[in-house]
């Protein structure tokens, strides 16, 4: 029998999605816990790989097994075998056909990251940090452009075989919630009166968390990456909208930002039609 499964996981100490020769991989991982949870060797086919140190809060996948465990309870059953930085959230019968692989519509990613003067040590393990402000309003005109079916070989990273570059992304989405600041109070001060919204100096933002979601039907070699480090550029005012409506015109990669770091990046949501 047919099951689909969400997994979650930290990708930090991981290769990728996919196994590998060079290291550990959740597929790796995942497949031991399933065969474990069964008594049978059993393999899982996820929606498509992600990278090194790339997370994943909701990474569809398949396996086929004969088991006597009731559907809600393998969760339960595979996550006994799984480390802390991987569980299963949610399993339930596959329909007739599905494929985790090629059965997806569309995916959404996001891109997180927080600015602060400071490093917050409990968000670097998933975040970027940025030290300076950053011009939304530019950001959100960025995004404008991006959205649409372009040929988006300019946000593609180079080591990729595919050919065809052309894809369609839904929506590009910026969104900005306050970090805590907490200055050590003077004795006339009481803790009430700490801020807690984002600093605003005109247009920028600060002492906040961006998350940059990205909602498509197909993704080239780290383009949500790109994509992210490209608005970051127009938000520190390193790139224009301009900029970025040529480089999706010409192709070029030099025209776009700089690839961000794989921490930052979440594999959020697979979409399907059943």
């Amino acid at each position: 029998m047919r099951y689909r499964a969400i997994i979650s996981y930290l990708g930090t100490r991981y290769v990728g999605w996919q196994r590998q020769l060079n290291g550990l991989s959740v597929q790796e991982v995942l497949e031991k816990a399933l065969t474990k949870a069964f008594g049978a060797p059993t393999s899982a086919t996820a929606s498509g790989r992600t990278d090194a140190g790339v997370h994943a809060e909701g990474q569809a996948v398949h396996f086929d097994a004969e088991t006597s465990i009731p559907c809600d309870k393998i969760p339960f059953a595979v996550n006994a075998e799984l480390p802390d930085d991987v569980s299963m959230l949610w399993c339930e019968p596959a329909p007739e056909g599905f494929n985790a692989r090629f059965s997806a519509k569309r995916k959404t990613y996001c891109y997180k990251l927080y600015l602060s003067r400071h490093r917050r040590p409990l968000l670097d393990p998933t975040h970027e940090h940025i030290v300076i402000p950053l011009d939304r309003t530019l950001m959100c005109s960025a995004a404008r452009v991006i959205e649409g079916t372009h040929d988006f070989k300019c946000f593609e990273a180079a080591g990729s075989v595919i050919k065809n570059t052309v894809r369609t992304v839904y929506s590009v989405l910026i969104d900005v919630s306050p970090l805590p600041v907490v200055p050590a109070p003077k004795p006339d001060e009481s803790l009430a009166a700490v801020p807690t919204t984002p600093n605003a100096m005109g247009d920028d933002v600060y002492d906040c968390e961006v998350s940059i979601s990205v909602t498509g039907n197909g993704f080239l070699y780290n383009m949500v990456r790109i994509i992210a480090g490209t608005l970051v550029y127009v938000g520190m005012g390193k790139l224009t909208v301009e900029d970025v409506r040529r480089a999706l015109e010409t192709g070029d990669r030099k025209l776009a930002g700089k690839t961000l770091p794989a921490r930052g990046l979440h594999l959020v949501s697979v979409e399907y039609e059943d």
